[in-house]
């Protein structure tokens, strides 16, 4: 073979292994991945049906409407789904009126992806512990928001009086109220005398008892946040109801004993909810009172009867 064939076939070798070394090289070699941050990563939340008003807002200075559905420990996953459904399809919201429903906590999400948008979303309890961590079976109020959540019932009377458990008492309470308050959720804070108290003519005496802790440990900001759900125990579930009068009297009583023991400002804004068996029968007649604004609502809104609740709320 000649000097020149043997350079040819010898270049010609080299170039086809630089080749074929690329070739393995590029398709090989991994890409190097970005350093991993601190930085939180968040997800879009889902779209929810859009909100659906009628009428005109509350006027300035007066107190907007503040109905909340308990749904308490109700329902199944397609239960839950049915009722967002008929919220969904109820019609416009009166635009003096705030509507609020906590759900099965394990069916929040539900409502957090598919509810009307103009309807929140609440939970029924949240610990007392303010930060994440070992706190087996809590959920902190942070980790609620950050979800979604905006709104927590604290202090209902079937978590005050236990079941088959001890039941929470008053300071217990009220650092669950400034937990929430402190991590940005609302409160609906409940409050409300037994049938035996009320027949001892106690009924305010139980109810300043009860505030009594959270007045101590919250400030004139943090009631912006709170609304106060007055439910007379005896009335719970029992299809019995206090007249009109009756609680019109306690909420201005209630709103009394704010007034002097936090002051005349919050006293006028704060909403009061009655929260003793309201349907859709008697809810005119309670919401037309002038301390009465709103209400909590437990068995009426697991159906169609709430919806006749929200529009019983007079207008401004």
């Amino acid at each position: 073979m000649s000097n020149s064939n043997s350079t040819l076939i010898a270049t010609t070798a080299a170039a086809i292994g630089v080749t074929i070394g690329y070739i393995a090289a590029t398709t090989f070699t991994k890409t190097p991945q970005p350093t991993p941050t601190d930085e939180k990563t968040t997800t879009a939340p889902p779209t929810r049906p859009p909100a659906f008003t009628t009428g005109p807002p509350a006027k300035e200075g007066q107190r907007k409407y503040l109905i909340g559905g308990n749904w308490k420990c109700n329902g199944d996953t397609p239960q839950a789904t049915s009722l967002i459904k008929m919220l969904n399809d109820a019609g416009p919201i009166p635009a003096n009126v705030e509507v609020v429903v906590a759900p099965v906590a394990i069916h929040s999400h539900l409502a957090l992806s598919s509810l009307r948008s103009d309807v929140a979303v609440a939970v029924q309890n949240c610990g007392v512990n303010g930060k994440r961590g070992a706190y087996t079976g809590e959920v902190c109020a942070d980790q609620l928001l950050d979800s979604g959540i905006t709104w927590v019932i604290i202090g209902h009377s079937e978590r005050r009086e236990g079941f088959d458990m001890a039941g929470e008492d008053d300071e217990l309470v009220a650092k669950k109220v400034k937990t929430a308050v402190d991590a940005g959720l609302n409160v609906m804070f409940c409050i409300g005398e037994k049938k035996e108290e009320r027949e001892k003519g106690i009924t305010m005496d139980v109810c300043a008892r009860q505030m009594a802790p959270a007045a101590k440990l919250l400030t004139e900001s943090d009631w912006s946040k709170v609304a106060i759900a007055y439910e007379p125990v005896w009335a719970i579930g029992t299809g019995l109801t206090a007249t009109p009068a009756m609680a019109q009297e306690t909420h201005k009583s209630v709103r009394e004993w704010v007034a002097k023991n936090v002051s005349a400002a919050v006293a006028e804004q704060i909403r009061i909810q009655y929260g003793g068996s309201m349907k859709g029968a008697n809810a005119a007649g309670l919401l037309c009172q002038p301390d009465i604004d709103g209400g909590l609502i437990g068995s009426a809104s697991l159906k169609e009867d709430f919806i006749k609740i929200i529009n019983a709320c007079p207008k401004p």
